[in-house]
């Protein structure tokens, strides 16, 4: 949502409009995806690391397919790496 200024013109001034339209319903997909993952896990650590893995991982090819920034540079790779580690520790550990 606030990285939408950056990839259509349209949105590049309505910070409002978009905070409404949507992070509200982000909100709400926030409160229930931690509440149902809660419920699996019981952990909030595990729910919080792997809401942040998930979030880098996709983030590198979002950014690649809408900017066309390249993810393939050694800080990206490196910390795609490190997600990716994040993820397999909360698996094994959980």
């Amino acid at each position: 949502m606030h990285n939408l200024q950056f990839v259509d013109e349209f949105w590049k001034n309505k910070p409002i409009l978009s905070n409404l339209l949507f992070g509200v319903p982000c909100g709400f997909f926030y409160w229930y995806g931690t509440k149902y993952f809660m419920l699996e896990v019981e952990e909030l650590w595990t729910s919080r690391f792997i809401g942040f893995a998930l979030s880098y991982l996709t983030f590198p090819i979002m950014t690649w397919y809408y900017l066309n920034e390249s993810m393939f540079t050694q800080k990206t790779l490196i910390c795609t790496f490190l997600a990716f580690l994040i993820m397999i520790v909360q698996y094994i550990y959980r």
